[in-house]
């Protein structure tokens, strides 16, 4: 199999699913000859050309409205939101109408929003966002967060085929920090399925997307120091949520360590620790931790932002903590 770059797995995806289906095309400010601020569509718009990759004014309402009016005639619209942050404008479109299209008329809203994500990359407060917990809120929204170029490639073009409003988010410092093997062709992962990205019996490290890396690392740091054997569990999706794999790993290693990189109050980790609370309490031999981001906008500069996302010191005495209690 080809080694890929986060980045290249998803225009990968794009171009597989463009050429296949020619109802699949792509709205977005920037995305066609210039090939998009991080040049996820590079290439695509000399390929499949300007009534298939749409350039438009800065205007996510409009985006995503477009996307959404087009769904209803049968097209499978992925549109990209140049920074998940400015998803703020487009709220309205995805959490009154895609989300409820289906409840209000029996009718399938088939579209992907691409949200670059997260922060780590000295973007500053309007460039660092991480807001897919607003989404998995949202009954009729599904929210995926790929954490390897494999699984950028095997989400998006599960997304893309999905009959139901995906919101799709892809962490920017991921873009071409990861590399690892990405099969051709056909590749699907399924939504609302959960990965043991490491194996373990310590504890269980649960996580997504851009803090994924992180998880890895550490664990495998206490592992070559003999410390212990921890678990990550990799949920992929939060709406819908692999409940049953989150458990299995909890109910087995007896500790739970929650991590994400949106803030800590009322972030996704709250979610999963009510659930670990609720269904596998039993199990537990210390508390459910949660380890984010501070309670803060995202500053610019880089010493202030390494301050506030979760970093491998704070990760390493969380995890102490866990063991020791």
């Amino acid at each position: 199999m080809p080694v890929k770059t986060y980045i290249d797995a998803i225009n990968d995806a794009l171009d597989y699913e463009m050429e296949r289906d020619p109802s699949v095309f792509l709205i977005g400010e920037d995305i066609g000859s210039f090939g998009g601020a991080f040049k996820a569509t590079k290439g695509l718009y000399q390929k499949f050309g300007k009534d298939r990759v749409i350039d438009t004014p800065i205007a996510e309402a409009g985006i995503v409205g477009v996307a959404i009016g087009a769904s209803f005639f049968g097209y499978r619209p992925v549109a990209e939101m140049q920074f998940s942050d400015f998803i703020t404008n487009a709220f309205n479109q995805l959490v009154t109408i895609a989300a409820t299209t289906a409840y209000r008329w029996n009718m399938s809203v088939p579209i992907v929003v691409r949200c670059p994500s997260g922060a780590g990359i000295s973007g500053g407060p309007f460039h660092s966002r991480n807001p897919e917990v607003w989404f998995a809120h949202q009954p009729g929204l599904k929210v995926v967060c790929p954490g390897t170029p494999e699984d950028a490639k095997g989400l998006l073009i599960s997304a893309i085929r999905d009959n139901s409003p995906v919101l799709y988010f892809e962490h920017k410092r991921l873009y071409r920090s990861l590399k690892s093997e990405v099969p051709d062709g056909e590749y699907t992962v399924p939504i609302g399925k959960a990965k043991v990205a490491r194996e373990g019996d310590d504890l269980s490290i649960i996580t997504y997307g851009g803090t994924l890396p992180l998880a890895t690392e550490v664990a495998e740091e206490f592992s070559s120091k003999g410390k212990a054997n921890i678990e990550v569990i990799d949920i992929r999706s939060l709406a819908p949520l692999d409940e049953e794999a989150i458990l299995l790993s909890v109910r087995k290693t007896n500790r739970a360590l929650i991590l994400h990189e949106d803030n800590l109050t009322a972030g996704f980790g709250a979610e999963l620790s009510a659930l670990i609370t609720e269904k596998a309490f039993e199990f537990l031999d210390a508390p459910v931790k949660r380890l984010a981001s501070f309670d803060s906008p995202v500053p610019f500069a880089p010493s202030l932002e390494r301050e506030v996302l979760p970093s491998k010191k704070m990760l390493r005495r969380t995890v102490e903590e866990l063991l020791d209690y």
